[in-house]
């Protein structure tokens, strides 16, 4: 059974899904801990409620960012992970913790990568016109949202949107695939691989699995 870190700055929501799967045997493994650097994130009740140990780091407490990651990266570490998800958790990370955990890290972002990284994602995409939009798991690189990725489910944007509705249409498939996503990972089908995300041993394209459902 692996272990799982995850990593979380706000609400949860997607934390809580995993911890759904996990607790269903749906993804065989155990959330070792949560990790926040808000202490009143509330996916840290999210978790206590589940017996999943918490802790809390605050980047208010260091220097810059690059020291910062270096704690952050020792103190996940003590959990011995498998795998660190991050759900929500609201810091650019540096190649000090990036590295370290290079291929064993996922992160869920809300557009159709390479589509719309960073900020405000659902408004620019209705900005733009565009037809479609949706959430993608990727690989944790130095990039910012730029590392391979792994799955994306699309969702309809419709013409009488604002960014809270398309926002929470979004939600809906972030809530599947990112279970999914660590599924894969905890059964060794997915793996990073000569910076490509290659899932029983094919290479994904760049656009990932397309999920539909």
């Amino acid at each position: 059974m692996k272990n799982i870190v995850v990593l979380i700055s706000g609400g949860g929501t997607n934390l809580q899904a995993i911890i759904d799967a996990c607790a269903t045997g749906d993804i065989n493994a155990k959330i070792s801990a949560v990790v926040s650097n808000k202490a009143d994130a509330f996916g840290l009740a999210r978790a206590a409620k589940a017996n999943i140990n918490t802790a809390i780091i605050s980047h208010k407490d260091y220097d810059d960012r690059e020291s910062f990651d270096i704690a952050l990266r020792e103190l996940v570490e003590s959990y011995n992970p498998d795998l660190v998800i991050c759900a929500g958790f609201m810091r650019i990370l540096t190649g000090a913790f990036v590295n370290h955990f290079l291929g064993r890290s996922l992160n869920i972002h809300p557009s159709l990568l390479p589509k719309f990284t960073g900020l405000n994602t659902h408004q620019r995409a209705i900005d733009a016109g565009e037809s479609q939009a949706g959430t993608s798991v990727h690989f944790v690189t130095e990039e910012l949202d730029g590392g391979p990725v792994v799955i994306q489910a699309a969702v309809p944007v419709l013409s009488d949107d604002n960014a809270q509705v398309l926002a929470a249409r979004v939600l809906e498939q972030e809530h599947k695939i990112f279970p999914l996503a660590a599924k894969w990972f905890c059964e060794d089908r997915l793996t990073l691989k000569n910076g490509k995300a290659v899932l029983d041993g094919e290479i994904l394209p760049d656009t990932g699995f397309q999920f539909k459902g």
